[in-house]
């Protein structure tokens, strides 16, 4: 009947809005997740690049007492 009709079309509608809902809140979620990880991700880099530059100035000091253990032993040697 047109009532059974009708009644489905409110039913389908009423679950096209649940879903709709549902995939609003997954797409609020998943930017939510996006800018935390962005955030995570500047930090990784931000420590990478320091972890970096302090590792090229140990480096460069070990490379200075090596060659200053060396002049040492030089200078001994003589």
């Amino acid at each position: 009947s047109a009532l059974d009709v009708l009644e489905a079309a409110v039913n389908r509608r009423r679950e096209q809005d649940r879903q709709r809902g549902e995939l609003e809140a997954q797409v609020q979620a998943f930017g939510t997740d996006r800018s935390r990880l962005a955030g995570e991700l500047d930090h990784a880099r931000a420590s990478i690049s320091s972890l970096e530059a302090t590792n090229r100035e140990v480096a460069q000091r070990l490379d200075q007492a090596v060659d200053t253990i060396r002049a040492v032993l030089q200078a001994q040697e003589r």
